[in-house]
């Protein structure tokens, strides 16, 4: 194991990246990365823009004999997916990631590592920094809030930028290029319930569902990994059913595009249920560990002693909580029938929980076809509403539809071949680039999304590999020193 990333090759990207996990970045609570690209910008000397969103925009002129070439935006984002393990201690608004290189790979320790997108950062910051690279027109773009709402993207006023075309850094399979993506909604329900007193005669225990892998709800969507909430719920219609359990709170997931872990219950049985509620409790534990084992290996289920609650839910709402829940689709909707492999449309159901007598549902559907989105959104509706539950939906962003007679896409094909001797291979990705929305605002913009390999991003199994890190990055500058005239 090594804990001195900063030595990896490229150094100055592993450096600026090192420095990046130092700097607690959560969505919505990225200010100290917003600092610090700033001041790096004004350290080196560039012309730093800071925008009323929190953008940041950094421009380093061409080179010598490299003036007349297109302008290059490279694009990343500030922020990273806050996600820990439940047994680990991490507050990621004041506490550093601990990263360390192992077998090839940099990981973090019990949390996410944030390389989504803390290495397209570096790697932006790493051109700025050179002085022996070769390239025209350079703008670095550090955007905010990328992960839970886009905010920065969206808030970018046309006109500030100078470039040509934008590379987009966020992508995860070195060797492939990436010329679309999904678009996406926030879809929201909540229930109101009345709390009743806890009944008598009834034992307070807690159900736990940990250990699941999590993930990223678009890039990870297709392995079919279990969703702590379905499963969660699976086994509630099951007690409520048959052994007259209560619900008092549930607590599900924690973020749109992580694809939950854990799910935690705490639930009313009858004292004379109890040894029916345990051995029910175990069973699904080998049902799901069974449906399961190749996907989540590690899968706890476990029922546990809690403090007694003073209510429980009502029970009218709960049976109709636990009925959506269990109704509501969940994973891949569709693969797409142009692209083999690519998933078209799915849905994250990635929230629920219980807070001063109400219960969130939250959940992300993306789709590379609008239709097909407003299609899942209008059976999401149908199935809360039918639950008594007010349902609304929001955040929505575009997708970005594929351009393949793209010049920069050309340029890169080219490069890669030339370099690596085969041709990277053409692909859209069923995740939520910024790349749809950027385009809103600067409609003249050729775009591309490429990056390292990034394993498991969103959950605390977050891995990027070492040595497609330094191909990234030999690709980036060779790109640069071939980017077409104006």
């Amino acid at each position: 194991m090594n804990k001195n990333i900063a030595n990896l090759e490229p150094q100055l990207v592993w450096t600026y990246f090192h420095k990046l996990t130092q700097i607690p970045r959560p969505s919505k609570n990225e200010g100290k990365a917003i600092d610090f690209v700033e001041q790096e910008g004004k350290r080196l000397g560039l012309e730093t823009i800071k925008d009323k969103a929190g953008n940041v925009i950094i421009r380093k002129p061409a080179t010598s004999g490299m003036e007349n070439s297109k302008g290059v935006v490279l694009q990343g984002h500030l922020d990273m997916v806050p996600q820990k393990n439940s047994d680990k201690q991490h507050d990621f608004d004041k506490d550093p990631i601990e990263a360390y290189e192992e077998d090839g790979w940099v990981k973090a320790n019990g949390t996410t590592l944030g390389a989504d997108n803390g290495i397209g950062v570096a790697a932006a910051l790493a051109v700025l920094a050179s002085n022996n690279l070769k390239h025209g027109p350079v703008e670095a773009l550090f955007t905010i809030d990328e992960e839970t709402g886009m905010t920065g993207a969206n808030a970018l006023q046309p006109g500030i930028l100078q470039g040509d075309i934008l590379i987009n850094m966020d992508s995860e399979d070195e060797g492939e290029l990436y010329v679309g993506c999904a678009g996406g909604t926030d879809a929201n329900a909540v229930f109101t319930y009345m709390e009743e007193e806890f009944p008598e005669s009834y034992i307070a225990k807690k159900i736990s569902l940990t250990g699941l892998k999590g993930g990223h709800s678009g890039m990870d969507i297709v392995l079919e990994r279990g969703n702590a909430n379905k499963l969660l719920f699976r086994l509630l219609k099951h007690l409520v059913a048959h052994e007259q359990v209560r619900l008092s709170t549930i607590e599900g997931g924690s973020l749109r595009n992580a694809i939950p872990r854990e799910a935690f219950a705490i639930i009313a049985i009858p004292e004379s249920k109890l040894k029916d509620v345990e051995q029910t409790v175990e069973g699904y534990k080998n049902i799901f560990i069974n449906e399961l084992k190749n996907v989540e290996p590690d899968l706890s289920l476990k029922l546990e002693d809690t403090e007694k609650p003073h209510f429980v839910m009502d029970e009218m709402t709960q049976d109709d909580l636990i009925n959506a829940i269990q109704g509501c689709p969940n994973g891949v909707i569709r693969m797409s029938t142009e692209m083999p492999g690519l998933v078209e449309t799915s849905l994250n159901l990635a929230i629920v929980k219980s807070h001063n007598k109400e219960v969130e549902v939250k959940a992300l559907i993306r789709s590379s076809v609008d239709t097909a989105k407003e299609d899942v959104e209008s059976t999401l509706e149908s199935i809360f509403l039918l639950a008594g539950a007010h349902v609304w939906f929001d955040g929505q962003y575009p997708g970005w539809k594929p351009n393949m007679d793209s010049e920069i896409l050309k340029t890169m094909q080219t490069v890669y071949k030339n370099k690596w001797g085969k041709t990277p291979e053409i692909k859209a990705i069923h995740a939520g680039l910024e790349c749809g929305i950027l385009g809103n605002a600067y409609p003249n913009w050729d775009m591309i999304s490429f990056g390292p390999t990034i394993n498991f991003p969103h959950s605390p199994d977050e891995k990027v590999n070492v040595e497609t890190v330094q191909k990234f990055w030999d690709f980036l500058v060779e790109t640069l020193e071939n980017i077409p005239a104006k």
